[in-house]
């Protein structure tokens, strides 16, 4: 994406990445927009601290060593785990297996979908703030709701000030080689998640084998919501074709694949724009 234009902007570094925000006020003082980023900054923080894996004392890094059951935890944070719990088995049926946060090495390991689930949570309690427009960016998984700035010619991604009602959001995907060049800009009504080794190497488990696989050089999935667009996307970057076509399937998912060996394939219903 290009630059913001206009709105309120926060970067907040977090869950190992820099999550982004640029807000519109609409009829919301300056100041409210503020308050309302800092308390979903809060929420990112305590997602965090619930749900990772490299936090020893984190409520899933216990289930992980069998020291706790999900009911065995506080009542609040049982509700969130079985909340991802449930999205993850959703995301696992939907990926035909190729996303499987119970077959991770260590054990349970629900990190593809969790970034994309506290991501979407940011979003909502900014919508609920009484926020006009807002997009919020973690680390390349993003999510937005009302409507865009209208954009100069020649521009891409320019959330802003809410322009024309029902206008999508476009988004450029980063050329997995080029990091200066996007590989294409994309149509985005909702979110839109990319999972790819170009920042973190071979970091991506075939569930099958325990193994890293690098099947894509970059996969992307949009869809309604951002959690389980992010849980496919992981899916799609370690199954390939296969993962595309459970993708296909899925009701308001679309997914684009950039194979290892630089070919390109979609589900025929990726809206690509210039």
């Amino acid at each position: 994406m290009t630059a913001l234009a206009t709105g309120i902007t926060h970067t907040e570094e977090v869950m190992g990445t820099v999550i982004s925000f640029t807000a519109a006020p609409g009829g919301l003082p300056a100041a409210a927009v503020r308050a309302a980023i800092a308390a979903a900054c809060q929420g990112l923080h305590r997602a965090d601290e619930v749900f990772s894996t490299w936090i020893a004392g984190s409520p899933v890094s216990r289930l992980r060593r069998g020291e706790v059951t999900v009911a065995e935890l506080p009542p609040e944070v049982a509700a969130e785990v079985a909340e991802v719990l449930d999205l993850c088995q959703r995301a696992k049926a939907a990926s035909r297996g190729w996303f499987d946060p119970w077959a991770m090495p260590g054990g349970l390991d629900p990190t593809g979908l969790v970034k994309g689930w506290a991501v979407e949570r940011a979003a909502n309690s900014l919508r609920r703030a009484g926020v006009a427009a807002a997009l919020v960016n973690g680390g390349g998984d993003l999510t937005a709701f009302g409507s865009p700035a209208p954009e100069k010619p020649g521009q891409a991604g320019q959330p802003g000030l809410p322009g024309q009602p029902g206008l999508p959001w476009r988004v450029g995907i980063r050329h997995p080689w080029r990091a200066d060049a996007l590989a294409c800009v994309v149509n985005v009504r909702a979110a839109i998640a990319t999972s790819a080794s170009y920042e973190r190497g071979a970091h991506l488990i075939d569930p099958a084998t325990g193994l890293p696989v690098t099947a894509a050089a970059s996969a992307s999935v949009t869809g309604p919501s951002l959690a389980i667009a992010d849980a496919l996307a992981t899916a799609l970057a370690v199954g390939g074709d296969d993962a595309l076509a459970a993708i296909g399937e899925t009701d308001g998912y679309e997914g684009y694949l950039i194979r290892a060996d630089g070919s390109e394939v979609d589900t025929g219903g990726m809206e690509f724009t210039n």
